[in-house]
């Protein structure tokens, strides 16, 4: 517990930036905003983002990436930003580089919400994707907004090497169903997804503890050599992603596979 209390004390840091909102060049985004820098849940796959951060010298050590950071002047940027872009906004994601519900992170989350609100305020909706808990203050906001969890397994064992500092799956399932049962759109992504020689795992008993959501997005994992040491590990993919598909095509759920998921394959 006192190891617990002082990590968050180091953590409770916070910075200022120049500017928020930014086209991003995700496939399935619009506009974002990474309101936080850094992220507790210390994901192992290796994260992208951390890749990123410590490319471009934003940090140094996986020890500072899973101390966040938060960005004091958000609410002054958004509302300068916002007036400015919202009739070039079709719908803002909360986050790409960081996680608007941290696990455990308090303060983080109610941020997240009050963002939330403002964007809401301009008539914009918001996404959000989280390995945390959704909080069910949510359900208050537009229901234009969708909400979502990421979700590669329902193994425990799993997540505490691979997430961390991430909520357990299962409160994470279950906070999207409260949300989904009190009317808000929901999703899931699920990626980066691993191979068996990674963890062999039901991919049918994933599918079928979300099969409430509106929307499944499903990604290979990237940037981990175990991949492709994996023997056929692109008929892997390919037949995966059918099975999202078809998952999703038999509930009437919308489906996204993203790219460089599916690969053509090259008969001898």
């Amino acid at each position: 517990m006192i190891k617990e209390v002082i990590k968050k004390m180091i953590c409770n840091k916070s910075m200022e930036r120049k500017s928020l909102l930014y086209k991003t060049s995700v496939e399935y985004g619009d506009y974002t905003i990474n309101h936080v820098q850094g992220c507790s849940h210390g994901c192992k796959y290796p994260c992208y983002a951390s890749m990123l951060a410590k490319r471009f010298g934003t940090v140094k050590t996986y020890e500072e990436w899973i101390c966040p950071v938060i960005v004091s002047n958000t609410m002054e940027l958004l509302n300068k930003e916002l007036p400015k872009l919202k009739d070039k906004i079709k719908s803002v994601h909360l986050c790409f580089t960081t996680d608007p519900f941290m696990y455990g992170y308090e303060d983080i989350c109610n941020l997240s919400i009050d963002v939330i609100k403002l964007i809401n305020s301009y008539n914009l909706p918001c996404t959000a994707l989280t390995k945390g808990v959704l909080p069910i203050k949510l359900a208050d906001l537009s229901k234009d907004n969708s909400y979502g969890i990421t979700l590669i397994s329902l193994n425990e064992e799993f997540r505490k090497k691979m997430e961390p500092g991430s909520a357990p799956y299962l409160d994470r399932i279950n906070s999207l169903r409260k949300l989904h049962d009190k009317g808000c759109k929901t999703w899931v992504s699920i990626e980066p997804y691993p191979t068996p020689n990674i963890i062999d795992q039901d991919f049918e008993e994933i599918l079928n503890s979300i099969s409430f959501v509106d929307k499944i997005i499903f990604g290979r994992l990237h940037y981990n050599k175990l991949v492709s040491q994996y023997k056929g590990y692109k008929e892997y993919y390919n037949n995966l992603a059918n099975q999202v598909i078809k998952f999703c095509e038999e509930r009437n759920i919308e489906y996204h596979i993203k790219e460089k998921t599916i690969t053509e394959i090259q008969n001898a």
